[in-house]
């Protein structure tokens, strides 16, 4: 009897330790199913990762060269390079591929290079399918023979005009004496050839009292930008730099008087230095995106992807959605500038 009620109690502990170890690998099991769980990433929800920031519109700066001496430049001949054409097509694939919808093509001059011009600009809107490709210029060395073979590919042409006194232009170092009347010839030639034309001025120390209303009003440009002159410390700001542009700087309480005095012009769009500073998108003619006046510059897009630089770049995003940096800047498909007009295209 006595060995009976010990084998009961000894069967009693065995059979509990068994069902307690099963029970605690049970909840181990269930455990490590949640967490598994957790850690699994969602599939087929088309969720994004919010914190992606995406290059809507790049400008990319090809070149520093310049056949132009604007004493105000913050984009100064520093270097002389131009990358291989096989790699600014790539940079442009990368961009695309990271969201961008509109490339600018700027400089020193773009037109310096116009045929690297013209052959990554066909790339961009006729292989990338790009939305917008435009180009800021000052003109001089844009011809009918490369609007002929490449202006089907630009959207828009942004030529710079600081003044319609030609002495004053000289004085500014905006050409020799002759930017206007190639200034009025390109306003032709994009009508012309179905390009967008648009006109910008950076309003200073010798053009903020200038009355502009008629000559903008003969011309019709679709957008006429006016940017208050900008001070960039390492590029235009004091003795060591290649251009001294504090001579040139206005107050806020002038560029305002320009501004009033313009403002009711349909295509005016003013830029003060608060909205202007850091609301771009800069590559610079390395690939590389710039921080003007904040810090240095990233490495090339080639070198990190676009993804990892853009977690370098200060960019105000509010700033640009502020200063209007989204527009429908897509020319239309057929006919000339300022044929089959679409209010939709009214910018």
């Amino acid at each position: 009897m006595y060995l009976a009620v010990v084998f009961l109690a000894l069967l009693t502990i065995a059979l509990s330790t068994y069902f307690l170890s099963k029970n605690t690998q049970l909840r181990e099991k269930i455990q490590e199913d949640a967490d598994a769980q957790i850690l699994k990433p969602k599939e087929g929800n088309g969720e994004e990762d919010t914190k992606t920031r995406i290059p809507i519109s790049v400008n990319y700066h090809l070149t520093r060269q310049c056949n132009y001496s604007c004493g105000f430049c913050f984009h100064t001949a520093k270097t002389s390079h131009v990358e291989p054409l096989d790699n600014a097509k790539r940079a442009m694939l990368l961009l695309k591929e990271a969201g961008m919808r509109k490339v600018n093509f700027a400089g020193g001059e773009p037109f310096m290079n116009a045929k690297f011009l013209g052959q990554l600009a066909q790339y961009c809107k006729s292989t990338l399918q790009l939305e917008s490709v435009s180009i800021v210029t000052n003109g001089s060395k844009v011809t009918p023979t490369w609007l002929a073979e490449y202006g089907k590919y630009i959207d828009i042409m942004a030529v710079s005009c600081d003044s319609f006194d030609e002495a004053t232009n000289v004085k500014i170092g905006r050409g020799t004496g002759k930017h206007l009347q190639k200034f009025r010839q390109l306003a032709g030639l994009c009508e012309e050839y179905g390009v967008m034309f648009k006109v910008n001025t950076v309003v200073n120390r010798y053009n903020w009292q200038e009355d502009m209303n008629a000559a903008i009003q003969a011309m019709g440009p679709k957008r006429w930008k006016c940017f208050q002159v900008l001070i960039i410390d390492e590029e235009n700001g004091g003795d060591k730099t290649l251009r001294d542009a504090r001579e040139f700087q206005i107050t806020g309480e002038e560029f305002q008087f320009f501004c009033d005095k313009h403002k009711h012009n349909a295509c005016f769009v003013p830029e003060g230095n608060g909205v202007m500073k850091s609301s771009y998108l800069l590559l610079d003619e390395y690939l590389c995106f710039l921080n003007k006046g904040v810090k240095g510059k990233t490495k090339s897009i080639l070198e990190i992807g676009v993804k990892e630089a853009m977690k370098d770049v200060y960019w105000d995003e509010e700033g640009f959605q502020e200063r209007g940096g989204e527009y429908p800047w897509t020319k239309p498909s057929t006919g000339g500038c300022g044929e089959g007009k679409n209010p939709e295209l009214e910018f």
